[in-house]
């Protein structure tokens, strides 16, 4: 079923010998102060060494033993990417989930959470901005004064932890510059679209630099409220500002400061009866969130056998989410129902990690074996007031966690080529919940993870790797508290992932690579969510639906990166990913029996080609293509989005500090949904259960212009 599915797609991309890494890997800073223009950077590159910032180490990604894409600045300008999921699709076998304004949840390799209402919710993909953890508010990921982000697939039990069974998505954003440089842009679009961004970034004294940068965008949205005659009830208002301050306070010893704060105001009124993008609705919802960080990292190289690192973080978010539950006004429906439902969640959370690395001439072993221990603590206390029309009283709930672990990696030289990995997490997690209806539990949940990787360096231009890793998320609670106690809870969720590699580099100068990782995750205790009907004592029945390891399953695929730089004018990049899922044992919250079916928002495939030609230093064109085939909303329903293919093109022109950019995604105005749900919703046909479906954004184009000194 797999390769019935893809293998054209697969082919095309193979033959194509491209990749997203080479367009999206082109780390200039966005600040740079430089006479070169962008079009003659291009010219002048062929693949360049790409490093990963996220695990223990700084690697080449070409030599690193781990499925990774790392999408760069250049990557988002082409494509004037807001945000994390306008470029998400270049990395393969990556989805995200909408149900919110922007996207807050992501599914790497097809798990990952779609949604969240009253429950705590444990993400299986996590995501983190420079150190800190935004893992389930993936809504605030401003790619303004983005550096790269990097996506690893697959579990990161080692490093990650329990955020990261599926894998993780870091976003690094610019660091402090020895020479002082800025960039101001002004961007505009329609539907009433613009923005406004300034970076600043250089030395303060010989030991101190820093770089700031804010940005403010604002648009009306994709949607028509004929009722209220109004067309931004679905609009966004979003601000985000951040500033890094480096010291070098001794000869050994340096530190990194950040803050952060994101004021996201946006509209939420995506759902329409008709199924396209124009809305009834007599009270429009909201998506915000407010979110106040800092974090501090402290590295001392003083100690002859290792490095001390220590990082610490704080965040403050507050997040607002709510919705017109019936999509129309008072009036349309003949009963007079009219219904709203609103979540406000107060989420604080602080981390601490103290790490130890082992210098370059301390290994163990007679020098062959480099190590990494660490102790990492974290706290998190979340806060719910739910405002439902059907509710009684207002809902109330506190979720409070703390969280330990220990970890440690080797890296043992075998040989000269051939190299094995080994690291192990144990984690700790003590969780407190309570809610208004007198229901309170605290579930205790202790998790291992790990991985072993043996990698072959067979010269430089060629890497082999296999691995077995193990991932895993905390176990939670359920808030009925009319459940039976041994439902009340449930446990941690396991994923052990087989995978072997290959990366290439090709041609004399390395003008072309190639990535290669096939896997196959062995999913137990899959939390999901089932049914249970309830007798009660005076004869009647309660039907309740909650989450329950209740499910096993299963995950393989292929994914594919490579690119070619062709010569000085034409570059060439692709990805592609194939994936099949299924459950092997699963009676959903319906009754349903999904065993053997595939898993939610799992595509069979998923790819991105395209080509950048820059006929002289001036001018850019670049022009691609995503794909992704059809896959199940959710998992108490068979509903189905549909295969879309979605064009993108920019064309920029740079002359001394000056770059003016014209670009528009989804050219071809194509109608695809990133979200689905199925229910009775629409007093004109007696609320007959049918699919209704998010789109995703339509046509959208606009012109950008950056000024750099």
């Amino acid at each position: 079923m797999l390769f019935k599915y893809s293998f054209i797609s697969f082919a095309v991309c193979s033959a194509l010998s491209v990749a997203n890494a080479a367009t999206v890997t082109q780390n200039v800073p966005a600040t740079s102060n430089t006479s070169t223009t962008a079009a003659a950077q291009a010219k002048e590159q062929s693949i360049e060494v790409i490093t990963v910032n996220g695990g223990f180490r700084v690697q080449n990604l070409q030599k690193t033993a781990n499925a990774i894409s790392v999408i760069g600045e250049q990557a988002a300008a082409l494509r004037n990417a807001e945000n994390l999921e306008d470029m998400i699709a270049l990395a393969p076998n990556v989805n995200f989930s909408s149900g919110s304004q922007r996207a807050r949840y992501y599914q790497i390799r097809g798990i990952g959470e779609r949604s969240q209402f009253n429950e705590p919710i444990n993400p299986s993909v996590g995501l983190f901005i420079d150190d800190i953890d935004f893992s389930g508010m993936g809504s605030i990921s401003s790619t303004f004064d983005l550096a790269k982000v990097e996506v690893f697939r697959g579990p990161q039990g080692t490093r990650f932890g329990a955020n990261a069974m599926a894998g993780l998505i870091q976003i690094d954003t610019q660091a402090p510059t020895d020479q002082f440089m800025g960039n101001v842009q002004l961007s505009a679009g329609n539907y009433h679209s613009y923005g406004a961004g300034v970076a600043l970034s250089g030395p303060i004294n010989n030991t101190a630099k820093y770089s700031l940068a804010a940005h403010q965008y604002n648009s009306d949205g994709f949607m028509h409220n004929t009722y209220l005659q109004r067309k931004d009830t679905n609009n966004r208002d979003e601000f985000s500002t951040h500033g890094k301050l480096n010291l070098t306070l001794t000869q050994h010893l340096t530190v990194d400061l950040a803050a952060y704060y994101f004021n996201f105001n946006d509209g939420y009124d995506a759902f329409s009866l008709d199924n396209n993008r124009t809305t009834m609705s007599d009270q429009p919802g909201f998506d915000n969130q407010k979110s106040t960080a800092f974090s501090s990292k402290f590295t001392y190289t003083g100690f002859t056998p290792f490095t001390l690192i220590s990082i610490f973080t704080h965040a403050n978010n507050n997040l607002a989410y709510g919705y017109d539950e019936d999509w129309s006004y008072v009036g349309m429906n003949p009963d007079g129902y009219s219904s709203t439902d609103h979540y406000f969640r107060k989420h604080q959370l602080s981390t601490g990690e103290l790490r130890f690395v082992s210098n370059t001439g301390a290994a163990l072993f007679n020098g062959t074996t480099s190590y990494v221990f660490g102790v990492y603590y974290k706290r998190q206390e979340q806060a719910l007031h739910r405002q439902y029309t059907y509710l009684t009283n207002d809902f109330y709930s506190t979720f409070a966690t703390k969280t330990m672990a220990l970890y440690g990696q080797f890296d043992s030289h075998l040989n000269q080529q051939l190299t094995l990995t080994s690291g192990l997490r144990v984690e700790r997690r003590v969780a407190d919940y309570n809610n208004s209806l007198a229901f309170s539990d605290s579930p205790i949940n202790t998790m291992v993870g790990g991985k072993f990787v043996l990698s072959y360096q067979v010269d430089q231009q060629h890497l082999v790797y296999g691995q077995v890793s193990r991932g895993y998320k905390a176990g939670g609670v359920n808030t009925d508290g009319t459940l039976p106690s041994d439902l009340r809870t449930f446990k941690p969720e396991f994923n052990i992932n087989y995978e072997l590699g290959y990366k290439v580099n090709f041609l004399s100068h390395n003008q072309a690579f190639a990535r290669i990782a096939m896997f196959y995750m062995d999913r137990t205790r899959v939390q999901i969510r089932s049914s249970k009907t309830i007798l009660r004592t005076d004869g009647s029945s309660e039907f309740i639906d909650y989450l329950g390891n209740a499910a096993s399953g299963n995950n393989k695929g292929i994914e594919l990166e490579s690119g070619w730089q062709v010569n000085d004018v034409l570059q060439w990049y692709a990805s592609v990913g194939l994936l099949a899922t299924k459950f092997n044992h699963f009676i959903n919250a319906s009754g349903e029996n999904l065993s053997g079916r595939d898993q939610a928002h799992a595509p069979h495939y998923q790819g991105s080609i395209g080509v950048k030609i820059t006929p002289d230093e001036h001018w850019l064109l670049a022009v691609s293509a995503d794909s992704k085939a059809s896959y199940y909303f959710s998992d108490s329903h068979n509903q189905q989005s549909s295969p879309a293919t979605i064009l993108n093109a920019s064309v920029s022109y740079q002359t001394g500090q000056w770059q003016v950019q014209l670009w528009a995604r989804n050219l071809l105005n194509k109608n695809y949904a990133t979200r689905g749900f199925y229910f009775g919703n629409d007093p004109r046909d007696g609320y007959a259960a049918k699919t209704y479906t998010q789109l995703a954004e339509p046509l959208v184009f606009g012109i950008k212009a950056n000024y750099h000194f």
